[in-house]
């Protein structure tokens, strides 16, 4: 009898402990994990390789966006900011920034990422070299005016490709360039043609 009341509270245990799985969704409010490897398929974002203060030293165009981890908005608009990273490249300096460690402070200091936060997410911030903003907005803010504002910082021009944000599944989404046909598996493909 002990070795059947053994596997039944075995069995018991691993339906507790396993079974009760959590579903990440992207139309929701919970904690999934950081939302740019999950629903932006950009891991590479966070932590910032930059800060403001680093960026305005050396008289680069920063790109501020707040966020959180937890915020169905937030998880929506984080293909956008991967792709400005895709469209800009090195050009700028994303610096995206959750904004648990904000809540209850006033920055004072306009050198520091703090300053630029309304309380709303997502934000996008768009600051030149020289610390001038150039675009301000909450919520879903259309990349081509977040485009039309990195330019008036960088002086470069917009791009002349447009991004597209493909969804593979209820989680994952990634951005892409519209057009853009020479993907890895072409490349792959080309160079087995060669051998």
């Amino acid at each position: 009898m002990a070795p059947f009341l053994n596997a039944l509270l075995s069995l018991f245990l691993s339906c507790v402990l396993f079974v009760a799985a959590s579903e990440a969704a992207r139309e929701t409010d919970s904690y999934d994990g950081n939302i740019f490897p999950i629903y932006a398929g950009n891991g590479s974002l966070v932590p910032p390789q930059s800060t403001l203060s680093a960026s305005l030293e050396n008289q680069r165009t920063s790109v501020i966006t707040f966020y959180l981890d937890d915020s169905a908005t937030s998880k929506a608009f984080a293909p956008v900011i991967s792709g400005l990273k895709l469209l800009w490249g090195t050009s700028i300096d994303l610096i995206p920034i959750t904004t648990d460690e904000l809540q209850g402070k006033m920055e004072k200091d306009p050198t520091k990422e703090g300053y630029y936060w309304h309380g709303q997410i997502p934000q996008v911030v768009v600051i030149n070299g020289v610390g001038e903003v150039t675009l301000d907005q909450e919520g879903q803010v259309p990349i081509e005016s977040i485009n039309k504002a990195i330019s008036i910082a960088t002086g470069l021009d917009e791009p002349s490709y447009k991004i597209e944000i493909k969804s593979f599944n209820d989680y994952n989404s990634e951005p892409s360039i519209e057009g853009y046909t020479d993907t890895r598996e072409n490349k792959q493909a080309q160079t087995k043609r060669i051998k």
